[in-house]
């Protein structure tokens, strides 16, 4: 029983870890869609909102993250611990990890362009904004070049969650 109730509550925070990390490039993808329409001119206190709330995700993205790959190596070990030995598992079920792995570690990198590179930048680039100040176009120009990479990839940062869960279900294959 013990095993069972490990288990479980493994697979609820792997779960709901994986959806965290398909929400986020989700609904950051639905803010800027709705940012859009007014072009690539600053609307400093827009943008500012805008910035705010794709940047304050940042802790959520790390956290979903972390859990993600604590309770996926957590499964496992689980299992070892109650048994002795790991579980076999189907060619299927190892191609699946495989691939979700593969994605996992995807998003991990674009998390690190996105958070070390991107996010800095823009943060101080609107800094050099003001309110009611028109902005230097060069820099305006870097701001929204900025901005369109880092929504290009948080779009593949998506991509990459959905297959994640795609291939999660893969894993239940006993075949």
């Amino acid at each position: 029983m013990a095993e069972q109730v490990v288990h479980v509550v493994l697979l609820a925070l792997h779960n709901i870890a994986l959806v965290g990390c398909a929400a986020a490039p989700f609904y950051n993808r639905q803010l800027v869609l709705r940012r859009a329409p007014f072009g690539p001119k600053l609307y400093y206190e827009l943008d500012r909102v805008v910035e705010d709330t794709l940047q304050g995700n940042m802790p959520y993205c790390l956290g979903f993250i972390t859990v993600l790959w604590l309770t996926g190596l957590g499964m496992p070990l689980s299992y070892l611990f109650f048994h002795g030995e790991l579980r076999e598992v189907h060619v299927v079920a190892i191609v699946g990890l495989a691939f979700k792995l593969l994605f996992v570690v995807g998003m991990m990198v674009i998390m690190l362009v996105i958070f070390a590179q991107l996010n800095p930048r823009l943060r101080e680039l609107l800094a050099g904004f003001s309110p009611g100040a028109a902005a230097d176009a060069a820099k305006e120009a870097e701001f929204f070049a900025n901005r369109a990479h880092r929504k290009k990839l948080c779009e593949v940062c998506l991509g990459f969650a959905v297959a994640v869960l795609l291939f999660s279900a893969l894993l239940g294959f006993q075949g």
